[in-house]
C-alpha cells in the first residue's frame, strides 16, 4: 500500500545525526522490503536494535501435512477448534502450499509476556469474533468485529484482547500484500471506481517508547521453525518513524460492493492481492438486477486456482447448512457451484447479506491434520441430487 505514515520525531534529513535530549543520538534504522527496492519506513531507536544477549531454544512448527496433493473438497467446522490461552498456540494452520499458510485461531488470553516477529512471512489476521488492539514497534491499532490486520513481515507485535472470545482467521504470505493494482493510479492512488479508499484504512497510532534495559523474550518464526532470543532492551523503544512500510487496518464493513445487471465474477470483490493469490471480500449487496437474473453463481471450473472461502455472516445463499466458521476448500481439478436447489431459489430475490473472506491461490493447497480434526467428511458430495 503506497501510502505516507510518520509518527513521532525524527530529524528533517535522513541519515543525519538525532541527537537527544539529554546527550546521545538517536539510532536509525532501515525497515525495508525487497532489499533497498520495496516499501520501506526509516525508525529512530533510544537503543540500538541490535542487541541480542542469548539465543534460548529453537523448535519446529511446521504443519503437519495429511493430505499432500487434494482432490476433495472439504468442508471445516472452524467454531469447533478449541480455544487456547497462548497466541501462538492458538494458531492452528488448515491449508498451506509454498506460497502462503491459512489458519485459525481461537486465543483467550491477551500477548504480554512475550513479544513475536514472523520473519518470513506478511501476516493478514480477520477479526471474526473479538476486540482489542494490535501493539506494534512502530504504533498501536485498534480491531473489532470484520477487520482486517496487515502485518509486513518483521514487524515485532504484541496483540491485546479486550474480549475472552477471540476467533481469527489468518493467512501468512512470503509475497507482500497489495491492494489491487487495477484500482490505483501510476502514483498509487486508489482512483474513484475502487470499492474502498485511502480514507478507509485504519493507520498505526499512540506510538509506545519505552525506555528499558533488561531481558525482553521475542519469539521469531524463519523457515519453519520457532526461535526464542533475549533482546537486551525493549523492543518498543522507537521515538518516531516514517515512510510506507508500517502495519494497517481495513473494516471489511468499508468494501463498497460492485454490483451489475448480471453476475459479476468474484474479482469484483478483490481486497487484497500478492504474487502468488487474491484476497476477496463478500459483502451484503443488491443482488443482479437484469429481469431475467440469476442472482446465484454459476457454475465454473477451478483449472489454475484452489478456491477457500471463510464464512462469517449472514445467510449464504449459494450454499446449504453452511455455518459461521465454516471453511470451504474447492481444490482445482474440478468444477463446482451453487448447492442443488440454490439457483433455483435465488430467482427473484433482490438482496443478501452473506458476509465472507475467500483466498484464492494460484497453487495447490494442502491439507493438514489440524484442518482433517475440523473436516465434515461429506460435503465433496453436496452437489449430487
Amino acid at each position: 500500500m503506497p501510502l505516507y505514515h510518520k509518527l513521532g520525531s525524527f530529524p528533517q534529513k535522513r541519515h543525519t545525526q538525532f541527537e537527544k535530549p539529554n546527550g546521545g543520538l538517536y539510532y536509525e534504522q532501515l525497515f525495508g522490503t525487497e532489499g533497498f527496492h520495496g516499501h520501506s519506513s526509516l525508525l529512530y531507536h533510544v537503543h540500538r536494535p541490535t542487541q541480542v544477549k542469548e539465543i534460548l531454544n529453537s523448535y519446529s512448527v511446521e504443519p503437519k501435512i495429511a493430505i499432500g496433493k487434494n482432490i476433495k473438497s472439504l468442508l471445516l467446522k472452524g467454531f469447533e477448534l478449541k480455544p487456547e490461552d497462548d497466541f501462538l498456540d492458538s494458531r492452528k494452520a488448515m491449508l498451506v502450499n509454498k506460497d502462503c499458510t491459512i489458519g485459525l485461531a481461537a486465543p483467550k488470553q491477551s500477548l504480554r509476556t512475550y513479544f513475536y516477529k514472523n520473519a518470513d512471512a506478511d501476516e493478514m489476521i480477520f477479526i471474526h469474533k473479538g476486540k482489542g488492539k494490535l501493539r506494534t514497534m512502530m504504533g498501536n491499532i485498534p480491531f473489532k468485529y470484520g477487520d482486517y490486520l496487515i502485518i509486513p513481515r518483521g514487524i515485532i507485535y504484541q496483540i491485546d484482547f479486550d474480549t475472552l472470545e477471540n476467533r481469527l482467521f489468518y493467512v501468512e504470505s512470503f509475497a507482500p500484500f497489495y491492494t489491487p493494482k487495477r484500482y490505483k493510479n501510476e502514483s498509487g492512488q486508489h482512483l474513484e471506481h475502487a470499492p474502498f479508499c485511502e480514507r478507509d484504512f485504519i493507520l498505526p497510532n499512540e506510538l509506545e517508547t519505552h525506555d528499558e534495559k533488561g531481558d525482553f523474550l521475542i519469539k521469531i518464526k524463519k523457515e519453519g521453525m520457532m526461535h526464542e532470543i533475549v533482546y537486551a532492551t525493549h523492543p518498543f523503544d522507537v521515538v518516531g518513524w516514517d515512510g510506507y512500510n508500517f502495519s494497517y487496518g481495513f473494516s471489511i464493513h468499508n468494501f463498497e460492493p460492485i454490483t451489475g445487471r448480471v453476475h459479476q465474477p468474484p474479482p469484483v470483490h478483490q481486497t487484497f492481492e500478492t504474487a502468488t493469490f487474491v484476497v476477496c471480500s463478500f459483502v451484503p449487496r443488491l443482488y443482479d438486477y437484469h429481469p431475467k437474473a440469476i442472482p446465484a453463481p454459476y457454475n465454473h471450473s477451478n483449472i489454475d486456482s484452489d478456491e477457500v472461502l471463510y464464512y462469517v455472516d449472514g445467510d449464504f445463499m449459494s450454499r446449504n447448512n453452511i455455518e459461521q466458521g465454516h471453511i470451504t476448500l474447492h481444490p482445482k481439478g474440478i468444477p463446482h457451484g451453487p448447492a442443488p436447489g440454490a439457483m433455483e431459489r435465488s430467482i427473484g430475490q433482490t438482496i443478501t447479506h452473506e458476509l465472507a473472506v475467500m483466498v484464492d491461490t494460484f497453487r495447490p493447497l494442502m491439507v493438514t491434520e489440524e484442518a482433517m480434526g475440523l473436516d465434515d467428511g461429506q460435503y465433496y458430495k453436496s452437489w449430487v441430487e
